[in-house]
């Protein structure tokens, strides 16, 4: 299927009516050179067989997730199209079988039956939440989206079923208020957020697997007492530009392991499906707080296995939260 950039035409709409510019946040400084590639951790598996679709550099040998809202007997049933920007909302959604069934029964994956992912279509934008379902099988959680626009919600799961893999499907959610479309945010091997700063290392490298290292320090001083979070001390996901291609990746070790330390670094394998721009974003936990970073890396073509080199730019300012 057609699996293009798609903004509603409510959102669309609302983008050649209204004009104005939102966001906080920074991130600074180039991406490191690559390291060697790490082998004793897969990275999470996208959706099986999706298709990508032909816009972007190189042939895409890895799939993605994210891309449809309907993949292996499921479809994600959002029930909330669209909301104001800046007014808290309930989300709520079902996931359905190929009977138009509500599933209720998942396989926990990282301590929970289903991840939720919410992303502005220019990646400014991001949210990591987790709803409740209740007992007919319909999720629901409370967001507050600060910007209006073209927005793309994932639900991360895996169907209870034996056999069943894990999914990723995704839904377009239009956020109406004030709209004007931004750039996205420079490449950077620095974030900081809330007095933290987080050095990324390494390069995504299309179909092929590759080393990212992130390490945290507050006060110029290596954080080394993260916590877990979700059954680990970081969470990462990648998003591709241009169409949110998913991929969800997981960090080397676990807690209580006896090898992992908690911080200050937290190394992950990932490979990017195809060449092109993609935006990063870190969960980790400290002191009782979850907060996310974010980085543009860029992944080099496909065909060469060359990378695109970083450059130095001024902070861009987005917005993420839980």
């Amino acid at each position: 299927m057609n699996t293009g950039l798609k903004v509603t035409a409510f959102a669309a709409a609302l983008a050649a009516t209204f004009g104005t510019a939102y966001g906080i946040g920074e991130s600074l400084d180039p991406v490191a050179a690559e390291r060697a590639p790490a082998h004793d951790e897969r990275h999470a598996s996208p959706s099986p067989g999706a298709k990508e679709d032909g816009g972007h550099a190189g042939h895409d040998s890895t799939p993605a997730g994210g891309l449809q809202i309907s993949e292996g007997g499921y479809t994600l049933d959002l029930r909330t199209p669209r909301i104001t920007a800046g007014h808290r909302a309930e989300l709520r959604f079902t996931v359905r079988d190929d009977h138009g069934r509500a599933v209720t029964e998942y396989r926990p994956e990282h301590g929970r039956e289903l991840h939720l992912i919410v992303a502005s279509r220019d990646l400014l934008t991001y949210r990591h939440l987790h709803p409740t379902r209740a007992a007919d099988g319909t999720w629901s959680i409370p967001a507050d989206l600060p910007r209006a626009g073209g927005y793309r919600v994932f639900a991360d799961f895996t169907p209870a079923e034996e056999g069943a893999e894990n999914l990723t499907l995704g839904a377009d959610l239009a956020v109406s208020g004030s709209y004007r479309p931004q750039d996205l945010p420079p490449v950077a091997g620095t974030a900081r957020v809330d007095g933290y700063e987080v050095v990324l290392t390494g390069s995504l490298r299309p179909g092929r697997a590759s080393e990212l290292r992130l390490s945290v320090s507050r006060d110029g001083e290596p954080v080394t007492d993260l916590q877990p979070y979700l059954g680990a001390y970081g969470h990462l996901v990648a998003l591709r530009s241009g169409d949110l291609a998913y991929l969800h990746v997981h960090p080397q070790g676990e807690p209580g392991d006896g090898r992992t330390d908690p911080g200050p670094e937290v190394s992950f394998t990932a490979t990017a499906p195809s060449g092109g721009s993609y935006r990063l974003f870190l969960d980790f936990k400290h002191d009782g707080v979850v907060r996310t970073a974010a980085f543009t890396v860029p992944a080099g073509a496909a065909q060469t296995g060359a990378e695109t080199p970083p450059s130095s730019t001024p902070p861009h300012s987005d917005d993420h939260g839980h």
